[in-house]
């Protein structure tokens, strides 16, 4: 993957930062919530993600933000974001930022 691409991937990640779980007072990068990011050479990007649960009270509008958020970093050209509870999020997937905003660690 090209320099230009490891900073886009970045600026994903800052982007997605700035989501919150409305439950869980942490980012949902670090919240463990993203699974994947990739960039692929055209522009395009794919993004696999889970909730902290399928009766998750955001369900329907996190994905859609994700989504948004990925679109808004320059040079991304298309979002595919694929939503999976497998395997299910567990507070094992917390980082370790998350576990320190949370008293955990």
């Amino acid at each position: 993957m090209s320099t230009e691409y490891l900073q886009m991937e970045q600026q994903i990640v800052d982007a997605l930062k700035t989501i919150y779980d409305p439950e869980i007072p942490v980012n949902i990068y670090d919240l463990g919530l993203i699974y994947e990011i990739h960039v692929e050479d055209n522009g395009n990007v794919r993004v696999v993600m889970t909730l902290t649960s399928p009766n998750c009270p955001v369900a329907e509008s996190l994905p859609e933000e994700v989504y948004d958020k990925v679109l808004a970093v320059p040079g991304v050209k298309g979002c595919e974001l694929n939503l999976t509870f497998d395997p299910p999020w567990t507070k094992d997937m917390l980082s370790d930022e998350a576990l320190l905003e949370l008293g955990l660690l």
